[in-house]
């Protein structure tokens, strides 16, 4: 919230620019970076992130009295450029109804990308592969969907709403995975606690690996604000992320960072949580609406020339 509305909200009070301590919970000396929104686009200012250790130096600084800063940032947006999404399914058992799985392809150039979201692509990818299998195969099928621009602007999000607005009332349930590769905690749908108790049967092998839930959730992913906001139902697996914030929007958002068995776990609850929405008989209650739908609905300011 500060690194993305921080920016707006000096400018609203006057500011001319702002400095953002990072994001990130470390002490490495990256700064982390991301999507910067204004309410109002036309008092757009420059913005940037520090490294926590100069942040802290500032802080220090400005103790001891007044501090003069030269800011000089060479970041640009680039002209649009036409891409896409890539959209796969594994069929089920009987025609109709779809559950959405999704992760996005995009990631900071800084980067790799691996936490954010290489990782996510993974599961959503090792899911489906499961559900081809026929001894699993379930009663709905069940659609990959790999989003473009998540970063900037949930481009591919926008895209993919819009394009099967007419899928709505047969789309069951959503659910996106991009919380890097941390061990998987619990689930949780978007439904109240009392419509989700028939579903629980389908959870069980989860009570072996200690993820906890079925609970309710508020939201289940960016990508996916869209397509709550239209009324579909969303579900998630939600991880440990006490390192994530650590390295994700970062240089160092490397493949060295993954945690294999932590993350072959959450790929494994990801996919009985899917089988389960797929092959369940009922069906999770409209949610409401997404609380950070508005801060998301408008895409990142472009700069202002001045």
């Amino acid at each position: 919230p500060i690194r993305g509305g921080g920016p707006g909200a000096a400018a609203a009070l006057g500011a001319i620019a702002a400095l953002v301590r990072s994001a990130g919970s470390g002490h490495h000396r990256l700064p982390h970076t991301g999507a910067t929104r204004f309410e109002d686009r036309s008092k757009a200012i420059p913005a940037a992130a520090l490294a926590a250790e100069d942040a802290e130096l500032l802080h220090r600084l400005l103790a001891s009295g007044s501090v003069r800063l030269r800011v000089t940032l060479g970041c640009h947006f680039e002209s649009d450029v036409q891409s896409a999404n890539v959209i796969g399914e594994a069929p089920g058992r009987e025609p109709g109804e779809l559950v959405i799985t999704g992760a996005h392809l995009d990631s900071w150039d800084l980067a790799t990308g691996a936490l954010d979201d290489g990782a996510g692509v993974g599961v959503v990818l090792a899911t489906a592969h499961a559900l081809l299998d026929p001894a699993l195969r379930p009663r709905r099928t069940v659609r990959v969907v790999l989003f473009m621009n998540e970063e900037a602007g949930l481009d591919g999000a926008r895209a993919y709403a819009k394009d099967h607005a007419g899928e709505i009332a047969r789309t069951v349930a959503a659910l996106e995975s991009d919380t890097g590769s941390g061990a998987p905690v619990s689930v949780g749908t978007s439904a109240p606690q009392s419509a989700v108790e028939t579903l629980r049967p389908y959870l069980a092998p989860l009570a072996a690996l200690g993820v906890a839930g079925p609970r309710t959730i508020d939201e289940a992913g960016a990508d996916l604000l869209m397509l709550q906001a239209g009324g579909v139902p969303v579900a998630g697996v939600e991880q440990d992320v006490f390192d994530y914030f650590e390295w994700h929007h970062t240089a160092a958002d490397t493949v060295d960072k993954l945690d294999a068995r932590s993350l072959a776990l959450t790929a494994g609850v990801f996919a009985v949580l899917v089988r389960a929405l797929a092959e369940w008989s009922g069906r999770l209650p409209p949610p409401p609406a997404p609380p950070h739908f508005k801060a998301w609905a408008a895409p990142p300011a472009k700069p202002v020339a001045r």
